[in-house]
């Protein structure tokens, strides 16, 4: 069925960020020294050796107790500064939140790359009504970490957005600084500008892996990102007047509308945070990055929450990976479904006759497992082979509200074998259907996962997610992740032999305790 077009803001209801994962401090409490005892004076007739050894003797247990204490102070500092350094990288880990986003066009930016390599450089484009703003860079992983910041810059109110054959674009804007990533390691970034009047918004960047090879490939969905973003009152799915007045193409030269990274904090962020914490060895890409021999190696890719729009270069490169033995992982629902045409920063699709669904043409189901069902859809998800290593160790069988906001469902082109893990009942916006879990085995021995619903990692937040969704979901998700990363990261997951434990070091970030 073609996919139903929905406001911006409806289909990404209840997945606002997460909280950071900071670890908080441990301060060790001083030990108590014991006092010295001093020597008695010894009575009656002691000679004045013995007395002045006493003397000696009490001098050097008073030195001795002055140590103690002395000993005693300097363990109490020590263990202070411990702490207050442990509770300040916890502030700082987690100062990357947005705090005030201020009014709509009081700060705001954008890359003019979308990932980079690490050592390369890319220019920040930022417009701001205030005087002076700062930018400050934090990788997102397991511990949000801080890696750059800016000194002062002067505030430049940039021209306003222009519209060229209804695409929206700030390509005119002038560059306000370039950030050099040397020592940056790879992973996914959020940069954060500060105005000096207190508004903030957030520019993603990824710093992509020059190889992927022997490694779980996690891809940032910009591709999506960018055909939901609003940011000068047009996306592929709204524009004046509404769907009528949408744009038929788009492009990456102007900044994201709300935060700045709204469907990277609802769809990926949690997820990659499981990822990293899962030990083994990862890589990271954008989904503009799926390009002939960018997967060259790797041992399976991650297709985060929200992943529909792909090109048939990025469709090919992830078919041709897993009929070479790379496993599939789809952690979200609608992967794949939009088909569009890529032109250096510009996205086509007009959702008429040059953009339409892979399902018209070549339903991704056939990649996927499963295909785009419903719209808007609510429901309690339900395991039905609680015994598939994929829920080993994960407890309970149904999560309330974790189906949803979109649902996909096998279908008759669904490869042959491919097995229903889950099928959870929904309501369809009235319509009576199931959404369900899907995994197959390619004839490479790749295995193919497909959660069929956006929730699965908004659902790792467990209540923040909303909905309904419990703390029992997200130990479910998260450990069912974990299965699935420890075996795809092996290889090919239909190969005979025992499944053997990543390393808990491999693929950790620089600085990550283990």
């Amino acid at each position: 069925m073609r996919k139903p077009i929905a406001a911006l803001a409806l289909l990404a209801l209840g997945c606002g960020a997460a909280a950071p994962d900071a670890r908080p401090g441990e301060a060790a409490g001083p030990r108590t020294a014991a006092p010295a005892a001093g020597a008695p004076a010894e009575p009656g007739r002691a000679t004045r050796a013995a007395a002045e050894a006493g003397r000696a003797t009490r001098a050097a247990a008073k030195a001795g107790r002055a140590t103690g204490a002395v000993a005693k102070a300097g363990r109490a500092t020590g263990a202070v500064a411990v702490g207050a350094a442990r509770a300040a990288g916890a502030r700082e880990r987690a100062s990357w939140r947005i705090t005030r986003r201020g009014a709509e066009h009081e700060i705001e930016g954008y890359a003019d790359r979308v990932s980079v390599l690490p050592g390369e450089r890319f220019r920040l484009l930022v417009s701001t009504t205030a005087p002076a703003f700062t930018a400050r860079a934090f990788r997102m992983g397991a511990r949000p970490t801080p890696v750059w910041r800016s000194g002062p810059l002067p505030g430049v109110r940039q021209p306003p957005a222009l519209v060229v054959e209804d695409m929206v674009t700030a390509a005119h804007w002038r560059p306000s600084v370039t950030v050099d990533t040397t020592g940056w390691p790879e992973g996914a970034y959020l940069v954060r500008l500060d105005a000096s009047t207190g508004a903030q918004r957030y520019v993603p960047v990824t710093v992509r892996s020059a190889s992927t090879r022997g490694r779980v490939v996690l891809v940032n969905a910009v591709t999506t990102w960018q055909a939901y973003n609003g940011w000068g009152g047009r996306s592929l799915y709204q524009g004046p007047g509404g769907f009528a007045g949408r744009s038929r193409k788009i492009t990456f030269d102007r900044p994201y509308d709300g935060t700045g990274a709204r469907h990277f904090l609802a769809f990926e962020r949690d997820a990659i945070a499981v990822a990293e914490r899962s030990g083994v060895p990862l890589a990271y890409l954008t989904s503009l990055d799926l390009r002939p021999g960018a997967l060259d190696g790797a041992r399976a890719v991650v297709s985060l929450g929200h992943d529909e729009y792909y090109s048939p270069g990025m469709r090919a490169a992830l078919t041709r990976a897993r009929d070479r033995g790379v496993n599939l992982a789809f952690l979200g629902a609608g992967a794949v479904f939009w088909r569009i045409a890529l032109h250096g920063r510009m996205i086509m699709c007009d959702k008429e006759s040059r953009c339409l669904p892979w399902q018209a043409s070549e339903p991704e189901s056939a990649l996927v497992g499963q295909g785009f069902d419903c719209y808007p859809a609510e429901g309690a998800y339900v395991v039905g082979r609680p015994g598939h290593w994929i829920f080993e160790g994960t407890r309970g069988r149904r999560f309330p509200g974790l189906a949803g906001v979109e649902t996909d469902r096998v279908s008759p082109r669904s490869p042959a074998g491919v097995q229903v893990l889950a099928r959870s009942p929904v309501d369809c916006a009235g319509r009576a259907t199931e959404g369900t879990t899907t995994y197959y085995t390619a004839p490479s021995g790749a295995g193919v996962f497909a959660a069929g619903t956006t929730r699965w990692v908004c659902g790792m937040r467990g209540r923040r997610c909303r909905h309904g969704v419990t703390g029992a979901a997200a130990a479910f998700t998260r450990r069912a992740t974990r299965n699935l990363l420890t075996r795809f990261a092996e290889g090919p997951a239909a190969r005979p032999g025992p499944s053997r434990p990543a390393s808990p070091a491999a693929g950790r970030p620089p600085g990550e305790p283990s």
